[in-house]
């Protein structure tokens, strides 16, 4: 009975997700570099709504940022039995993807923050461990690919994919900013690991951020942005001592007009639950969409 629906499933995803991939399967965009990353709009978040709050998670995100998304099909993407409606949304700001589980989600599902496209599942995989990362989900076959999750010290996971036809999506109006909340005490071993694999380099270190864009007003903490094939990441080293909604989002999105996007985002059913919070370089808030999705959104002082 598995077996069956697991074709069923299959062949609903491949033709859901025709729209996104090329006809045929051309070089990976980037396959003469030596790194293994295709590029940023090929990296998602990972979106876990509510069940039943997919149409009005898209709904209100397109009516924020605009995009586009593919027909929702019922899948089965992890690699013991499951069930989930899934719809890739390409929007000017990043892609996402949204899964709203029909059975309960397999552990350690969830968890990871984000999916990098690679060129090659297995080196993707050999790559992270031997920089330091641990694979915490052997590769597996999905409908219409691979997949594994890595987690890197401080306990940060990716999802690593691999689509058996390469997709070809639009190239980002801006790129999204990857949000890790590390343990203190593993700040080397994690800055190790991760800068291995992902290629990227260290753009700044700042030992004392201001908390307050933490919600913390009057504390410091260190931040660490990088940038690598694989797009931006902002780092935040801390105690863990961190009032709510910090640590819960994924990703940050740049906007030019954090104002008219807070308004956009307000009219189509988010929250903004923090901010905007103004500082020497950028303008940011926190919104919760419908669906329960936790986004930081920023616009960047020039």
């Amino acid at each position: 009975m598995h077996l069956s629906l697991r074709l069923l499933t299959a062949v609903t995803a491949t033709a859901a997700l025709a729209l996104t991939t090329a006809p045929s399967a051309p070089a990976a965009p980037n396959a003469g570099r030596p790194d293994i990353a295709v590029g940023p709009q090929y990296d998602t978040a990972h979106v876990y709504v509510t069940p039943g709050s997919t149409d009005s998670f898209v709904t209100s995100w397109e009516s924020t940022f605009g995009g586009t998304n593919t027909p929702q099909a019922v899948v089965d993407v992890t690699p013991t039995p499951s069930l989930t409606k899934s719809e890739l949304i390409l929007s000017p700001v990043g892609t996402l993807s949204v899964f709203d589980y029909q059975t309960p989600v397999p552990y350690p599902f969830g968890a990871e923050r984000t999916g990098w496209l690679v060129q090659d599942l297995d080196r993707g995989v050999h790559k992270a461990e031997a920089a330091g990362a641990n694979t915490v989900v052997t590769p597996f076959a999905d409908p219409i690919g691979r997949d594994a999750i890595v987690q890197f010290p401080g306990g940060i996971g990716a999802q690593l994919y691999w689509h058996t036809k390469t997709p070809s999506y639009p190239p980002l109006a801006s790129v999204p900013e990857n949000r890790l909340y590390v343990p203190s005490a593993a700040a080397r071993q994690f800055l190790r690991a991760y800068l291995a694999f992902t290629g990227g380099r260290i753009v700044s270190d700042d030992r004392h951020a201001p908390g307050a864009e933490l919600g913390l007003p009057g504390t410091a903490y260190r931040r660490v942005r990088i940038s690598s094939p694989f797009g931006c990441t902002s780092v935040a080293f801390t105690d863990g001592h961190l009032p709510y909604p910090f640590g819960r989002e994924t990703t940050g999105y740049a906007v030019s007009d954090l104002g008219a996007t807070l308004a956009k985002a307000q009219g189509a059913g988010a929250t903004v639950l923090w901010g905007p919070q103004a500082s020497s370089q950028r303008d940011s808030a926190m919104v919760q969409f419908p669906g329960g999705y936790i986004a930081e959104i920023h616009d960047e002082r020039r």
